[in-house]
């Protein structure tokens, strides 16, 4: 019952609330990212969700598109600007997928939606992932993060699918608020973003 029909129900009504609360945040934050970022504050990008159907994500933008001489782009350290720094440790680029979920491509409470060319390299257990629409928190968020592997964060997944609940939603709801205000496991060490996925050799 609540997987089925009540978790979207919740996911609906949330969201709703959420975006009308914090509209004046998320208009401040987007003035001060379409400057710094020369007339783009939002991120699109294709990702998988439920059964693997891709969807377009929706973000903050964090990095600035600035180049090298050669044409290509500079790190990702390079690129990231003063407010998208602080827009990125507060968590606050993650509020723009409130619309995500209103349209029903995301829930507040699932695993987070990886990239497209990740889909290939999942083993059996791990592709269980996609049974379920993906979230902008999850179980794997409020326990590790992106300090833990790759591997390590596919069993939490999994283990979420397997155990969806009210209760479970409510404390990675709760846990996910400790974590944003602790800034608690944003990167892994000594990275600006987390290290790609490369298969499970």
């Amino acid at each position: 019952m609540y997987q089925h029909y009540l978790k979207r129900l919740f996911d609906f009504t949330i969201a709703l609330i959420g975006i009308i609360c914090l509209s004046p945040l998320i208009l401040v934050v987007t003035i001060g990212l379409y400057f710094a970022n020369q007339g783009k504050p939002f991120f699109f990008q294709a990702r998988p969700g439920l059964n693997e159907k891709i969807f377009h994500i929706i973000k903050f933008k964090t990095m600035n598109d600035k180049k090298d001489v050669n044409g290509n782009l500079l790190s990702d350290a390079e690129r990231l600007t003063p407010i998208g720094a602080f827009v990125r440790k507060t968590s606050l680029d993650e509020i723009p997928q409130l619309i995500n979920v209103l349209k029903g491509d995301m829930s507040l409470i699932g695993p987070r939606p990886l990239l497209p060319h990740y889909l290939p390299l999942y083993n059996e257990v791990q592709k269980k992932r996609h049974l379920v629409r993906p979230g902008i928190t999850g179980w794997a968020q409020v326990n590790g993060r992106n300090a833990i592997s790759w591997q390590k964060k596919f069993e939490l997944d999994v283990w979420y699918v397997d155990h969806i609940s009210f209760a479970t939603d409510v404390k990675v709801f709760l846990t996910t608020f400790k974590k944003v205000f602790f800034r608690e496991d944003i990167n892994q060490e000594g990275q600006v973003t987390i290290e790609p996925f490369n298969g499970n050799n």
